[in-house]
């Protein structure tokens, strides 16, 4: 199976670690204590094994009835199938996701939320989330998928190995999830008329037309 991949940093930068999950408190520690509500931290690169990962961090903590169904997601990308099944369990499990990042506070105990980021693949999973909440101070950005061309010892870098372009196939798979999670799939078209290496910032006008997200809840 051709495994394609959306990774704003594809273009011979070193990838990121991949995505893990933490719990993220909110309010103040010193005064809620055990009992403050808690959101879901995303962060990192999406992989094969993210779905799984995250499944089975839901089971994990299904019994904590502080755990609020919400999840900040902030990833460069990764590969696409991997993202699609992300979305679903996004939708399964009813989550609302929020494009940012958690940064917890040493001094303070205070979690800190900063503009995030949602680029390449991150978009396909941010998709399947009920609902999509994209600050002002974040950005979500598309550009043309790519595969690597099979072939060799496998020891060659990305970097150096011949990439692969959809030849239709996979953009009408995910023109297709996108009309079933509730966006237009004009979406996915004009990704795919855009260059693999240039990372295209979707503007609020963008967002909003393509039903992508809200600024606040």
């Amino acid at each position: 199976m051709t495994i394609f991949y959306l990774l704003a940093l594809a273009g011979g930068a070193a990838a990121e670690e991949a995505m893990t999950f933490y719990l993220a408190a909110i309010g103040n520690p010193h005064k809620c204590g055990g009992a403050c509500p808690k959101v879901i931290a995303a962060g990192g690169e999406i992989v094969d094994a993210t779905p799984d990962a995250f499944f089975d961090f839901l089971g994990g903590h299904r019994d904590d009835g502080n755990v609020h169904a919400i999840v900040f997601l902030n990833s460069p990308g990764g590969k696409v199938v991997a993202a699609m099944e992300l979305g679903k369990i996004f939708r399964r499990a009813g989550i609302a996701a929020v494009v940012a990042r958690a940064e917890p506070h040493v001094d303070d105990g205070l979690t800190h939320f900063t503009g995030g980021r949602c680029f390449s693949a991150c978009v396909f999973a941010l998709m399947g989330a009920e609902k999509r909440v994209i600050p002002p101070q974040s950005k979500v950005g598309l550009h043309r998928m790519f595969a690597y061309a099979s072939g060799g010892d496998g020891a060659a870098s990305a970097s150096e190995r011949r990439r692969r372009y959809d030849d239709g196939r996979m953009a009408g798979v995910l023109q297709r999830y996108s009309s079933t999670m509730g966006i237009n799939p004009a979406l996915v078209r004009n990704a795919e008329h855009g260059a693999p290496d240039a990372l295209r910032i979707l503007t609020p006008t963008q967002i909003a037309r393509w039903r992508l997200g809200s600024p606040n809840f």
